[in-house]
């Protein structure tokens, strides 16, 4: 079997249990956080306080990069199915007129935001190192399928936009309007996963004896409101059509 044939079809399978990759790093998330705040033990509470932030920031970024991507795409691309791929048409505006995978990039920068809050580096090379390598298999799948599909279309788009390192130059500005119905139908679950794996990482902090004062009491303000909003959602999902594709 050729190489690029394997990477595919491993790349399919990797496609299929996508999304629970995160869940893969919990355990190493757990021995994490037994050995305390690194960053803060080292360089001081400022600049740990800092670098928390920072790391917080990566993962709005990458949360972002999906909004901004999912809330301009039409319904039957860019899903969340796992069964197969499925493109009814191929997006070549927005922002994957500038990277081929927005969504990926978007879900890398969730991912290295959130182990960088561990302040474990070693538990952040792991990360990127599997991300890279779970990642490449799913774009090749991806990319087999789409080339298949969608033909000379798609070869040509390839062809001038990266796959995964955006270039700002080739931006095409949306041919749809933005829908925060698609966003709320689609992005609550990415956005409610990564709010309770940062407050899991408090807690463990806490738990672990590596924060002196008292649990953050903002955390339980935050998750409260954060789980009402998800339940409304999928109230509102279940039982209107506010939400529903248009």
């Amino acid at each position: 079997m050729l190489i690029k044939d394997h990477l595919a079809r491993s790349g399919a399978v990797c496609f299929r249990w996508r999304s629970y990759l995160p869940m893969a790093f919990l355990p190493l998330m757990a021995i994490a956080l037994r050995r305390g705040e690194a960053v803060e033990l080292s360089l001081g509470d400022g600049l740990g306080e800092l670098y928390e932030w920072l790391a917080i920031l990566t993962v709005v970024l990458g949360q972002a990069i999906r909004i901004l991507t999912v809330g301009y795409v039409s319904n039957g691309t860019s899903g969340r199915n796992t069964r197969e791929q499925i493109a009814e048409e191929l997006n070549t505006r927005g922002l994957y007129s500038v990277v081929r995978n927005p969504l990926y990039l978007g879900n890398c920068l969730m991912y290295l935001g959130l182990a960088a809050y561990t302040q474990a580096p070693l538990l952040i090379l792991i990360m990127g190192l599997v991300l890279a390598l779970y990642y490449e298999r799913i774009i090749s799948a991806e990319e087999t399928f789409l080339s298949a599909k969608f033909g000379a279309s798609y070869d040509e788009w390839a062809s001038v936009t990266p796959a995964f390192l955006p270039r700002l130059s080739g931006w095409r500005a949306p041919d749809r309007r933005f829908s925060w119905a698609m966003v709320l139908r689609r992005e609550h679950p990415s956005i409610y996963g990564a709010l309770v794996t940062l407050f899991l990482i408090d807690v463990g902090f806490w738990f672990y004896g590596n924060e002196p004062e008292d649990f953050k009491k903002g955390w339980l303000v935050v998750m409260t409101v954060a789980t009402l909003a998800v339940v409304a959602v999928k109230l509102v999902k279940r039982h209107t059509s506010l939400l529903a594709p248009r």
